[in-house]
């Protein structure tokens, strides 16, 4: 297995989530509970979305564009693993798993200008993983989940520009759930399956809204969905490694909504009809004694129907490259990955497109610190 440990250190890396379907950022992947003895990493990426549409004849602003709304932002995540014993080890993972940054220029003429949305999470891990034998082990544990986020949406009022606009504040909320899992090794052949389902997370958000309906608070009940991650690896040759997964996540049991927004819109403030399903396929290959390099290709199929104001992407499909190098016990990994966003619609009634968004594009780069000890 150490002739692969710096292409499946490279290729998880790139192989990460950039724009995938719904809130999905990190993937919650488990994968430092498989390397070897005690080690840590830490991860640092950075992704430049760039998402603009224009708004159709059924809009109050035909023809108008929206500009470019979303917002760049920086996600990282680190991860400790040690043996206990030959059979039993343990891990302590952070990622930040769900997440939304929509910032709508002003002055566009667009009707969703102004309207700025910001999600964020964090998530702290505790797994175990017992060895059953050689080529069989089982994983579990449990996921402690932050979350907070705001809204402004200068459209939802009863008179745009003379009436206060909608605005939105949930107060950080913690939730518990689990995870659990198994996987399938034959070690001569740097062979492995995993399987690890995460459990849904509830949360009751203290709320803070304003409108033309004057200041309120209430609880806003919200569930982030049920996950099931299915990955692997094998070695084709002493140099080759193939890899990929495969990532379902429930999003159509998943809505927010506030209780004002609903009154004045009869929706919620973010919701989406179908589960996503997204895949990834990678090949690694060792260079050199110290360097490794892979490319990974990434897919998510549309789901159809409409998009949210706050997130119009349907879909994606993605090429990812990074090298790895190993100086001593530390791995230094880098990446850059570039997304070819699905293009959306948008609504305001449920009957009628509002907008359409097309031919838009991200491009995520990140680094990566692991170290043995």
């Amino acid at each position: 297995m150490l002739r692969f440990s710096l292409a499946a250190s490279c290729a998880a890396l790139v192989a990460g989530s950039a724009i995938a379907g719904g809130l999905d950022r990190s993937g919650q992947p488990v994968s430092p509970l498989f390397e070897a003895g005690s080690y840590g990493e830490f991860t640092l990426s950075f992704v430049a979305p760039s998402v603009s549409g224009v708004a159709t004849a059924a809009s109050p602003t035909p023809g108008a564009s929206s500009g470019d709304m979303a917002a760049d932002y920086f996600a990282y995540s680190f991860a400790f693993k040690t043996d206990i014993s030959d059979r039993l080890s343990v891990a302590l993972l952070h990622d930040q798993p769900w997440g939304a940054d929509t910032d709508y220029p002003a002055g566009t003429g667009y009707f969703a200008q102004g309207s700025t949305a910001t999600l964020n999470s964090d998530a702290l891990t505790a797994l175990v993983r017992y060895r059953l034998g050689e080529r069989f082990s089982v994983h579990g544990g449990v996921r402690i989940e932050t979350i907070s986020a705001t809204a402004t949406i200068p459209f939802v009022t009863a008179v745009p520009g003379v009436t206060p606009p909608y605005q939105v504040t949930a107060a950080t909320s913690s939730g518990t759930g689990w995870v659990a899992g198994a996987a399938y090794e034959i070690p001569q052949y740097a062979l492995r399956v995993a399987v690890t389902y995460n459990s849904s997370i509830s949360h009751n958000l203290a709320t803070s809204e304003s409108s033309v309906l004057g200041p309120s608070t209430s609880t806003t009940p919200v569930t982030f969905p049920q996950s099931l991650n299915l990955d692997f690896q094998t070695g084709l040759n002493p140099k080759t490694l193939l890899f990929g997964g495969v990532r379902w996540v429930e999003w159509s049991s998943f809505e927010m909504r506030p209780a004002d927004y609903a009154t004045l819109t009869g929706d919620a403030l973010v919701s989406y009809d179908s589960d996503t399903i997204t895949y990834t396929l990678g090949l690694g290959r060792k260079l050199t004694e110290t360097l490794s390099a892979a490319v990974t290709l990434g897919y998510e199929a549309p789901t159809g129907g409409f998009s949210s104001n706050l997130g119009p992407k349907d879909g994606m499909t993605s090429l990812g490259l990074g090298l790895s190098h190993q100086r001593g016990k530390v791995k230094i990994s880098g990446g850059v990955r570039y997304v070819m966003v699905g293009d959306a619609q948008t609504t305001l009634d449920d009957v009628n497109a509002a907008s359409d968004f097309t031919g838009n594009s991200a491009l995520a780069v990140g680094m990566k610190v692991g170290f043995n000890f």
